[in-house]
Protein backbone atom coordinates (compact mmCIF):
# COMPACT_ATOMS: atom_id res chain seq x y z
CA UNK A 1 0.00 0.00 0.00
CA UNK A 2 1.38 3.42 -0.94
CA UNK A 3 2.16 6.04 1.68
CA UNK A 4 -0.49 8.78 2.06
CA UNK A 5 0.28 12.01 0.26
CA UNK A 6 0.59 15.37 1.98
CA UNK A 7 -2.81 16.28 0.56
CA UNK A 8 -4.38 13.12 2.01
CA UNK A 9 -2.78 13.88 5.40
CA UNK A 10 -4.24 17.39 5.26
CA UNK A 11 -7.69 16.01 4.40
CA UNK A 12 -7.44 13.54 7.29
CA UNK A 13 -6.53 16.32 9.68
CA UNK A 14 -9.32 18.55 8.37
CA UNK A 15 -11.78 15.71 8.97
CA UNK A 16 -10.37 15.04 12.44
CA UNK A 17 -10.63 18.72 13.30
CA UNK A 18 -14.27 18.91 12.21
CA UNK A 19 -15.30 15.77 14.06
CA UNK A 20 -12.94 15.55 17.05
CA UNK A 21 -11.70 19.03 17.91
CA UNK A 22 -14.58 19.66 20.32
CA UNK A 23 -13.83 16.52 22.32
CA UNK A 24 -10.10 17.11 22.21
CA UNK A 25 -10.50 20.68 23.40
CA UNK A 26 -12.85 19.62 26.21
CA UNK A 27 -10.33 17.05 27.44
CA UNK A 28 -7.50 19.57 27.25
CA UNK A 29 -9.49 22.09 29.26
CA UNK A 30 -9.96 19.41 31.94
CA UNK A 31 -6.24 18.62 31.87
CA UNK A 32 -4.98 22.20 31.66
CA UNK A 33 -7.67 24.12 33.50
CA UNK A 34 -7.38 27.07 31.10
CA UNK A 35 -9.52 27.74 28.01
CA UNK A 36 -7.01 29.84 26.12
CA UNK A 37 -4.01 27.63 26.89
CA UNK A 38 -5.99 24.54 25.84
CA UNK A 39 -7.12 26.14 22.58
CA UNK A 40 -3.60 27.29 21.71
CA UNK A 41 -2.13 23.89 22.57
CA UNK A 42 -4.72 22.06 20.47
CA UNK A 43 -4.01 24.18 17.39
CA UNK A 44 -0.25 23.65 17.87
CA UNK A 45 -0.84 19.89 18.09
CA UNK A 46 -2.74 19.85 14.80
CA UNK A 47 0.06 21.89 13.22
CA UNK A 48 2.61 19.42 14.60
CA UNK A 49 0.63 16.53 13.10
CA UNK A 50 0.70 18.24 9.71
CA UNK A 51 4.50 18.22 9.89
CA UNK A 52 5.01 14.81 11.52
CA UNK A 53 2.45 12.49 9.98
CA UNK A 54 3.70 12.66 6.36
CA UNK A 55 6.97 11.17 7.67
CA UNK A 56 5.77 8.89 10.49
CA UNK A 57 2.32 8.01 9.17
CA UNK A 58 -1.08 8.64 10.70
CA UNK A 59 -1.31 7.00 14.14
CA UNK A 60 -3.77 4.16 14.50
CA UNK A 61 -5.50 6.18 17.21
CA UNK A 62 -4.92 9.84 16.37
CA UNK A 63 -6.99 11.46 19.14
CA UNK A 64 -4.71 10.42 22.07
CA UNK A 65 -1.67 11.40 19.93
CA UNK A 66 -3.11 14.90 19.51
CA UNK A 67 -3.98 15.23 23.20
CA UNK A 68 -0.55 14.05 24.33
CA UNK A 69 1.18 16.38 21.86
CA UNK A 70 -0.99 19.28 23.00
CA UNK A 71 0.05 18.71 26.61
CA UNK A 72 3.70 18.88 25.59
CA UNK A 73 2.93 22.08 23.68
CA UNK A 74 1.23 23.55 26.75
CA UNK A 75 4.32 22.86 28.86
CA UNK A 76 6.49 24.48 26.18
CA UNK A 77 4.20 27.52 26.20
CA UNK A 78 4.44 27.89 29.99
CA UNK A 79 8.25 27.51 29.88
CA UNK A 80 8.44 30.08 27.08
CA UNK A 81 6.40 32.55 29.09
CA UNK A 82 8.79 32.05 31.98
CA UNK A 83 11.80 32.89 29.79
CA UNK A 84 10.17 35.88 28.09
CA UNK A 85 8.52 37.44 31.11
CA UNK A 86 11.08 36.23 33.67
CA UNK A 87 8.14 35.58 35.94
CA UNK A 88 5.34 33.09 36.21
CA UNK A 89 2.51 33.33 38.73
CA UNK A 90 2.23 30.55 41.28
CA UNK A 91 -0.82 28.92 39.68
CA UNK A 92 0.84 28.65 36.27
CA UNK A 93 4.04 27.31 37.76
CA UNK A 94 1.99 24.73 39.68
CA UNK A 95 0.18 23.81 36.46
CA UNK A 96 3.47 23.35 34.59
CA UNK A 97 4.83 21.07 37.33
CA UNK A 98 1.58 19.09 37.41
CA UNK A 99 1.63 18.59 33.63
CA UNK A 100 5.24 17.47 33.69
CA UNK A 101 4.41 14.94 36.41
CA UNK A 102 1.42 13.70 34.38
CA UNK A 103 3.54 13.18 31.30
CA UNK A 104 6.23 11.33 33.24
CA UNK A 105 3.61 8.98 34.66
CA UNK A 106 2.01 8.50 31.25
CA UNK A 107 5.32 7.58 29.66
CA UNK A 108 5.71 4.71 32.13
CA UNK A 109 2.21 3.36 31.41
CA UNK A 110 0.03 2.77 28.36
CA UNK A 111 -1.17 6.34 27.83
CA UNK A 112 -3.18 5.58 24.69
CA UNK A 113 -5.35 2.97 26.42
CA UNK A 114 -5.94 5.17 29.46
CA UNK A 115 -7.02 8.07 27.28
CA UNK A 116 -9.41 5.88 25.30
CA UNK A 117 -10.92 4.56 28.53
CA UNK A 118 -11.54 8.13 29.64
CA UNK A 119 -13.29 8.96 26.36
CA UNK A 120 -15.63 6.01 26.66
CA UNK A 121 -16.76 6.87 30.20
CA UNK A 122 -20.15 8.36 29.32
CA UNK A 123 -21.17 9.75 32.70
CA UNK A 124 -17.81 11.51 33.01
CA UNK A 125 -17.89 12.80 29.45
CA UNK A 126 -15.57 15.76 29.01
CA UNK A 127 -17.86 17.65 26.65
CA UNK A 128 -20.86 17.31 28.95
CA UNK A 129 -18.71 18.51 31.84
CA UNK A 130 -17.54 21.44 29.74
CA UNK A 131 -21.11 22.37 28.79
CA UNK A 132 -22.05 22.58 32.48
CA UNK A 133 -19.00 24.73 33.13
CA UNK A 134 -19.94 27.09 30.32
CA UNK A 135 -23.57 27.18 31.53
CA UNK A 136 -22.72 28.08 35.12
CA UNK A 137 -25.33 30.43 36.71
CA UNK A 138 -22.63 32.99 37.54
CA UNK A 139 -22.27 33.67 33.81
CA UNK A 140 -24.81 35.89 32.00
CA UNK A 141 -27.35 33.80 30.04
CA UNK A 142 -26.27 35.09 26.63
CA UNK A 143 -22.61 34.38 27.47
CA UNK A 144 -23.38 30.80 28.53
CA UNK A 145 -24.82 29.88 25.16
CA UNK A 146 -22.22 31.79 23.13
CA UNK A 147 -19.28 30.28 25.02
CA UNK A 148 -20.61 26.74 24.77
CA UNK A 149 -21.35 26.97 21.06
CA UNK A 150 -17.86 28.35 20.44
CA UNK A 151 -15.74 26.22 22.76
CA UNK A 152 -17.67 22.96 23.01
CA UNK A 153 -19.21 22.69 19.57
CA UNK A 154 -16.69 24.50 17.42
CA UNK A 155 -19.08 26.93 15.73
CA UNK A 156 -17.34 30.03 14.43
CA UNK A 157 -17.87 33.44 15.95
CA UNK A 158 -19.61 34.50 12.73
CA UNK A 159 -22.04 31.53 12.83
CA UNK A 160 -23.00 32.21 16.45
CA UNK A 161 -23.32 35.96 15.87
CA UNK A 162 -25.68 35.27 13.00
CA UNK A 163 -27.82 33.06 15.23
CA UNK A 164 -28.00 35.79 17.87
CA UNK A 165 -28.51 38.59 15.30
CA UNK A 166 -25.54 40.53 16.69
CA UNK A 167 -22.13 41.52 15.31
CA UNK A 168 -19.18 39.10 15.52
CA UNK A 169 -17.26 41.68 17.54
CA UNK A 170 -19.98 41.87 20.21
CA UNK A 171 -20.13 38.10 20.33
CA UNK A 172 -16.34 37.81 20.68
CA UNK A 173 -16.38 40.25 23.61
CA UNK A 174 -19.00 38.14 25.37
CA UNK A 175 -16.82 35.05 25.00
CA UNK A 176 -13.69 36.81 26.29
CA UNK A 177 -15.57 38.11 29.35
CA UNK A 178 -17.05 34.67 30.05
CA UNK A 179 -13.63 32.99 29.91
CA UNK A 180 -12.23 35.60 32.29
CA UNK A 181 -15.10 35.00 34.71
CA UNK A 182 -14.49 31.24 34.69
CA UNK A 183 -10.76 31.76 35.29
CA UNK A 184 -11.03 34.42 37.97
CA UNK A 185 -13.95 33.05 40.04
CA UNK A 186 -12.88 30.17 39.56
CA UNK A 187 -15.80 28.15 38.19
CA UNK A 188 -15.22 24.38 38.62
CA UNK A 189 -15.00 22.09 35.61
CA UNK A 190 -17.51 19.44 36.63
CA UNK A 191 -21.02 18.05 36.24
CA UNK A 192 -23.02 19.63 39.09
CA UNK A 193 -24.48 17.70 41.99
CA UNK A 194 -28.17 16.62 41.82
CA UNK A 195 -29.06 19.54 44.10
CA UNK A 196 -27.40 22.07 41.75
CA UNK A 197 -28.64 20.55 38.51
CA UNK A 198 -32.14 22.14 38.17
CA UNK A 199 -30.87 25.73 38.00
CA UNK A 200 -28.29 24.76 35.36
CA UNK A 201 -30.54 22.59 33.20
CA UNK A 202 -32.38 25.29 31.23
CA UNK A 203 -29.24 26.84 29.77
CA UNK A 204 -27.78 23.42 28.92
CA UNK A 205 -30.96 22.36 27.11
CA UNK A 206 -30.97 25.60 25.14
CA UNK A 207 -27.36 25.11 24.10
CA UNK A 208 -27.94 21.53 22.94
CA UNK A 209 -31.02 22.67 21.01
CA UNK A 210 -29.14 25.48 19.28
CA UNK A 211 -26.35 23.08 18.31
CA UNK A 212 -28.93 20.72 16.84
CA UNK A 213 -30.64 23.54 14.94
CA UNK A 214 -27.37 24.65 13.35
CA UNK A 215 -26.81 21.06 12.23
CA UNK A 216 -30.41 20.55 11.09
CA UNK A 217 -30.41 23.68 8.95
CA UNK A 218 -26.93 25.12 8.51
CA UNK A 219 -26.74 28.91 8.62
CA UNK A 220 -24.42 29.02 5.62
CA UNK A 221 -22.45 26.84 3.24
CA UNK A 222 -23.06 24.21 0.58
CA UNK A 223 -24.93 21.67 2.72
CA UNK A 224 -28.47 21.79 4.08
CA UNK A 225 -27.46 19.81 7.17
CA UNK A 226 -24.33 19.24 9.24
CA UNK A 227 -24.63 15.64 10.43
CA UNK A 228 -21.73 15.96 12.86
CA UNK A 229 -23.60 18.68 14.78
CA UNK A 230 -26.99 16.95 14.89
CA UNK A 231 -25.24 13.73 15.88
CA UNK A 232 -23.29 15.49 18.62
CA UNK A 233 -26.41 17.23 19.96
CA UNK A 234 -28.28 13.90 20.11
CA UNK A 235 -25.29 12.24 21.82
CA UNK A 236 -25.20 14.98 24.44
CA UNK A 237 -28.97 14.73 24.85
CA UNK A 238 -28.63 11.01 25.58
CA UNK A 239 -25.90 11.65 28.16
CA UNK A 240 -28.04 14.28 29.84
CA UNK A 241 -31.06 11.96 29.85
CA UNK A 242 -28.96 9.30 31.61
CA UNK A 243 -27.78 11.84 34.15
CA UNK A 244 -31.12 13.57 34.73
CA UNK A 245 -34.19 12.02 33.05
CA UNK A 246 -36.36 15.08 33.60
CA UNK A 247 -39.42 15.46 31.31
CA UNK A 248 -37.93 18.37 29.33
CA UNK A 249 -34.66 16.48 28.82
CA UNK A 250 -36.67 13.57 27.41
CA UNK A 251 -38.77 16.01 25.38
CA UNK A 252 -35.72 17.64 23.81
CA UNK A 253 -34.17 14.29 22.95
CA UNK A 254 -37.50 13.18 21.43
CA UNK A 255 -37.69 16.40 19.39
CA UNK A 256 -34.17 15.98 18.02
CA UNK A 257 -34.72 12.32 17.10
CA UNK A 258 -38.02 13.04 15.34
CA UNK A 259 -36.49 15.91 13.37
CA UNK A 260 -33.33 13.98 12.54
CA UNK A 261 -35.43 11.08 11.23
CA UNK A 262 -36.20 13.19 8.12
CA UNK A 263 -32.60 14.06 7.23
CA UNK A 264 -32.14 11.56 4.39
CA UNK A 265 -35.32 12.79 2.69
CA UNK A 266 -34.60 16.50 2.95
CA UNK A 267 -32.17 16.68 0.03
CA UNK A 268 -31.93 15.07 -3.40
CA UNK A 269 -28.93 12.86 -4.36
CA UNK A 270 -27.37 15.99 -5.91
CA UNK A 271 -27.94 18.14 -2.81
CA UNK A 272 -31.09 20.11 -3.73
CA UNK A 273 -33.45 21.04 -0.92
CA UNK A 274 -36.72 19.05 -0.73
CA UNK A 275 -39.58 20.62 1.22
CA UNK A 276 -41.70 18.61 3.65
CA UNK A 277 -44.63 18.35 1.22
CA UNK A 278 -42.46 16.66 -1.43
CA UNK A 279 -40.37 14.38 0.78
CA UNK A 280 -40.42 10.63 0.27
CA UNK A 281 -41.65 9.59 3.70
CA UNK A 282 -40.51 6.01 3.16
CA UNK A 283 -36.99 7.42 3.61
CA UNK A 284 -37.77 8.78 7.08
CA UNK A 285 -35.90 6.82 9.74
CA UNK A 286 -38.29 4.44 11.51
CA UNK A 287 -35.96 3.74 14.45
CA UNK A 288 -35.48 7.39 15.52
CA UNK A 289 -39.22 7.98 15.06
CA UNK A 290 -40.07 4.99 17.27
CA UNK A 291 -37.57 6.05 19.93
CA UNK A 292 -38.71 9.68 19.75
CA UNK A 293 -42.38 8.72 20.19
CA UNK A 294 -41.51 6.53 23.18
CA UNK A 295 -39.55 9.35 24.85
CA UNK A 296 -42.36 11.81 24.11
CA UNK A 297 -44.89 9.51 25.75
CA UNK A 298 -42.74 9.35 28.90
CA UNK A 299 -42.40 13.15 28.98
CA UNK A 300 -46.13 13.76 28.46
CA UNK A 301 -47.11 11.35 31.23
CA UNK A 302 -45.25 13.52 33.76
CA UNK A 303 -47.58 16.53 33.22
CA UNK A 304 -44.51 18.68 34.01
CA UNK A 305 -43.31 19.25 30.48
CA UNK A 306 -42.41 22.49 28.72
CA UNK A 307 -41.63 23.94 25.28
CA UNK A 308 -39.31 21.18 24.04
CA UNK A 309 -41.92 18.50 24.75
CA UNK A 310 -44.62 20.51 22.96
CA UNK A 311 -42.35 20.96 19.94
CA UNK A 312 -41.68 17.21 20.02
CA UNK A 313 -45.44 16.64 20.01
CA UNK A 314 -45.72 18.82 16.88
CA UNK A 315 -42.93 16.82 15.23
CA UNK A 316 -44.73 13.62 16.22
CA UNK A 317 -47.90 14.69 14.37
CA UNK A 318 -45.80 15.10 11.21
CA UNK A 319 -43.96 11.83 11.81
CA UNK A 320 -47.21 9.85 12.06
CA UNK A 321 -48.91 11.41 9.02
CA UNK A 322 -48.77 9.64 5.67
CA UNK A 323 -48.65 12.95 3.76
CA UNK A 324 -49.01 16.71 4.18
CA UNK A 325 -52.68 16.42 3.19
CA UNK A 326 -53.27 13.73 5.82
CA UNK A 327 -51.57 15.77 8.57
CA UNK A 328 -53.79 16.82 11.51
CA UNK A 329 -53.27 20.57 11.10
CA UNK A 330 -55.91 21.36 13.73
CA UNK A 331 -53.83 19.48 16.29
CA UNK A 332 -50.67 21.28 15.16
CA UNK A 333 -52.30 24.72 15.46
CA UNK A 334 -53.62 23.77 18.93
CA UNK A 335 -50.11 22.72 19.99
CA UNK A 336 -48.63 25.99 18.66
CA UNK A 337 -51.23 27.87 20.72
CA UNK A 338 -50.02 26.00 23.83
CA UNK A 339 -46.40 26.68 22.88
CA UNK A 340 -47.04 30.41 22.49
CA UNK A 341 -48.58 30.42 25.94
CA UNK A 342 -45.34 29.29 27.60
CA UNK A 343 -42.73 30.49 25.10
CA UNK A 344 -43.89 33.62 23.21
CA UNK A 345 -41.72 34.12 20.13
CA UNK A 346 -42.14 35.67 16.66
CA UNK A 347 -40.66 32.50 15.13
CA UNK A 348 -43.27 30.36 16.91
CA UNK A 349 -45.95 32.78 15.64
CA UNK A 350 -44.57 32.38 12.12
CA UNK A 351 -44.72 28.58 12.35
CA UNK A 352 -48.26 28.83 13.70
CA UNK A 353 -49.22 31.07 10.76
CA UNK A 354 -47.89 28.46 8.31
CA UNK A 355 -49.94 25.77 10.07
CA UNK A 356 -53.05 27.99 9.91
CA UNK A 357 -52.46 28.44 6.17
CA UNK A 358 -52.62 24.65 5.84
CA UNK A 359 -55.73 24.43 8.01
CA UNK A 360 -57.69 27.48 6.81
CA UNK A 361 -56.11 28.35 3.47
CA UNK A 362 -53.23 30.58 2.28
CA UNK A 363 -55.10 33.89 2.72
CA UNK A 364 -55.56 33.28 6.45
CA UNK A 365 -51.88 32.45 6.92
CA UNK A 366 -50.75 35.37 4.77
CA UNK A 367 -52.65 37.90 6.91
CA UNK A 368 -50.83 36.65 10.01
CA UNK A 369 -47.39 36.70 8.35
CA UNK A 370 -47.99 40.23 7.01
CA UNK A 371 -48.83 41.40 10.53
CA UNK A 372 -45.70 39.72 11.92
CA UNK A 373 -43.43 41.34 9.33
CA UNK A 374 -44.96 44.74 10.03
CA UNK A 375 -43.82 44.40 13.66
CA UNK A 376 -40.22 44.33 12.40
CA UNK A 377 -38.68 41.53 14.49
CA UNK A 378 -38.60 39.12 11.55
CA UNK A 379 -37.56 41.69 8.94
CA UNK A 380 -34.18 39.95 8.42
CA UNK A 381 -35.43 36.39 8.88
CA UNK A 382 -35.38 34.82 5.45
CA UNK A 383 -37.84 32.05 6.32
CA UNK A 384 -40.53 34.65 7.03
CA UNK A 385 -40.13 36.13 3.54
CA UNK A 386 -39.92 32.66 1.99
CA UNK A 387 -43.15 31.56 3.73
CA UNK A 388 -44.87 34.77 2.67
CA UNK A 389 -43.71 34.25 -0.92
CA UNK A 390 -45.08 30.72 -0.97
CA UNK A 391 -48.51 31.89 0.17
CA UNK A 392 -48.52 34.68 -2.45
CA UNK A 393 -47.61 32.02 -5.05
CA UNK A 394 -50.45 29.76 -3.96
CA UNK A 395 -52.85 32.72 -4.23
CA UNK A 396 -51.64 33.50 -7.76
CA UNK A 397 -50.16 36.88 -6.75
CA UNK A 398 -47.03 36.43 -8.85
CA UNK A 399 -45.44 39.90 -8.53
CA UNK A 400 -45.65 39.88 -4.72
CA UNK A 401 -44.41 36.29 -4.63
CA UNK A 402 -41.36 37.19 -6.73
CA UNK A 403 -40.57 40.21 -4.52
CA UNK A 404 -40.75 38.13 -1.33
CA UNK A 405 -38.65 35.31 -2.81
CA UNK A 406 -36.02 37.88 -3.80
CA UNK A 407 -35.96 39.27 -0.24
CA UNK A 408 -35.51 35.77 1.14
CA UNK A 409 -32.74 35.09 -1.38
CA UNK A 410 -30.87 38.21 -0.28
CA UNK A 411 -31.02 37.12 3.37
CA UNK A 412 -29.86 33.48 3.24
CA UNK A 413 -26.27 32.26 2.91
CA UNK A 414 -27.04 28.54 2.59
CA UNK A 415 -26.42 27.49 -0.99
CA UNK A 416 -29.17 24.83 -1.33
CA UNK A 417 -31.69 27.36 0.01
CA UNK A 418 -30.44 29.90 -2.51
CA UNK A 419 -30.76 27.38 -5.35
CA UNK A 420 -34.29 26.53 -4.24
CA UNK A 421 -35.31 30.20 -4.10
CA UNK A 422 -33.76 30.93 -7.51
CA UNK A 423 -35.73 28.03 -8.98
CA UNK A 424 -38.97 29.30 -7.44
CA UNK A 425 -38.31 32.75 -8.94
CA UNK A 426 -37.59 31.14 -12.31
CA UNK A 427 -40.82 29.16 -12.16
CA UNK A 428 -42.78 32.37 -11.64
CA UNK A 429 -41.66 33.42 -15.13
Amino acid sequence: MSEPTDEQIRETLDSLYRVESGRILATLIRLLGDFDLAEEAMHEAFAAALNAWPKSGVPGNPRPWLISTARFKAIDTLRRRTRLERTLDASQDELRRHLEAQLSAAQSSNEEDSLEDAFEDALEDDRLRLIFTCCHPLLPPEARVALTLREVCGLTTEEIAKAFLITPRTLAQRIVRAKAKIRETPIPYEVPSPEELPERLGAVLRVIYLVFNEGYSAAAGREVTRAELTGEAIRLGRLLAELQPEPEVLGLLALMLLQESRRAARTSPTGELILLEHQDRSRWGREPISEGLSLLERALKSHRFGPYTIQAAIAAVHAQAESVAATDWREIVWLYDRLLGIMPSPVVELNRAVAIAERDGPAAGLALIDALLEQGELANYYLAHSARADLYRRLGRTAEARSSYEKALALTQQEPERQFLRERIRQLG
